[in-house]
């Protein structure tokens, strides 16, 4: 058995602690510094494993951010790819118009063109500052990478558009459309 430093002695001599009790504080102290397994960790130690957690965190949360606008940035440019490669070329001098953002876009079409988009055949895409035609199964694709590329499509809208109740037909029913109207 290891020998009490002077201080136990001290206590001991004095009557303030039993020699067991002194035996093994001892045996306590021989096995902490002899002992193989890690130690508890301290404060600093806890501090540095949250920091280094928090780090790996903000990381991981910056990595996801930058593949979802890598990702993002892929589909608007295979989007752009799909129009360029499927645009229908236009022809004609009739003026069709149509609404974007809150202002009235003109293009110049012929009567097929016309029946077509109107029917929803075909469907207008936005690239850059242009406006280009596309068949229905390409706006499709544009649409499912990019639907903010689709300004127009009448076939989309008929769908979506809310049923109008029998008092509104009976009402408009009274005001005849010319049939030259052309907008």
């Amino acid at each position: 058995m290891a020998k009490p430093n002077p201080l136990q002695e001290q206590l001991l001599k004095a009557g303030l602690v039993k020699k067991s009790k002194v035996a093994e504080v001892v045996r306590e102290q021989n096995k902490a510094r002899h002992a193989k397994g890690p130690s508890a960790p301290d404060e600093l130690q806890l501090e540095v494993e949250r920091a280094r957690a928090g780090k790996a965190e903000r990381d991981r949360a910056l990595d996801a951010e930058r593949k979802a606008q890598a990702r993002a940035s892929e589909l608007r440019a295979q989007a752009r790819q799909i129009v360029e490669d499927r645009k229908v070329p236009r022809t004609g001098d009739s003026e069709y118009r149509f609404t974007v953002d809150g202002t009235i876009r003109t293009l110049l079409l012929d009567a097929d063109l016309r029946r077509k988009l109107s029917t929803g055949a075909l469907v207008i895409a936005r690239l850059d500052d242009r406006f280009e035609l596309l068949p229905r199964l390409a706006a499709d694709k544009v649409r499912e990478r990019d639907p903010g590329m689709i300004v127009l499509d009448h076939g989309q809208e008929t769908a979506a558009a809310p049923e109008s109740t029998s008092e509104d037909d009976a009402y408009y029913a009274q005001f005849k459309v010319p049939d030259d109207l052309v907008w």
